[in-house]
C-alpha cells in the first residue's frame, strides 16, 4: 500500500480549516502512514471469525423515560449571561457564516 502523500494531508488540512506549513506537512504525513500501517496490520489479524466491534466490551445505554420536572425559565437561565437574544444566549459570530 502506498503511503500517504503530503498532498494528501495537505488536502486533508484544508478540509478541516488547518493551516500547516511544509515542515508539518512532512511530519504529519509520516505520523498518519505509521496509523494506517497499525490499522492495516489489526486488519490482516482479525479473521472471519472475529466480529468487528468498537469497545472490547459490550455495552449497554441505560435510558429513562422522560419527566418534566421543575427547572429555570428562560428569564432565569439567562440573567447572567453577558448578552441574550430571543430567549437565546448572543455569542460571537466565528466562523463568518450567516
Amino acid at each position: 500500500m502506498p503511503g500517504i502523500t503530503r498532498e494528501e494531508v495537505a488536502h486533508l488540512a484544508r478540509l478541516s480549516r488547518l493551516e500547516l506549513q511544509a515542515e508539518e506537512l512532512d511530519h504529519f504525513a509520516e505520523q498518519l502512514d505509521v496509523i494506517i500501517g497499525a490499522v492495516a496490520r489489526v486488519s490482516e489479524v482479525a479473521g472471519q471469525d472475529v466480529p468487528p466491534t468498537s469497545h472490547p466490551l459490550p455495552l449497554t445505554n441505560v435510558m429513562r423515560a422522560d419527566e418534566v420536572r421543575p427547572s429555570l425559565t428562560p428569564e432565569q437561565a439567562l440573567s447572567g449571561a453577558p448578552a441574550s437574544e430571543e430567549q437565546r444566549f448572543r455569542v460571537p459570530q466565528i466562523l463568518g457564516e450567516d
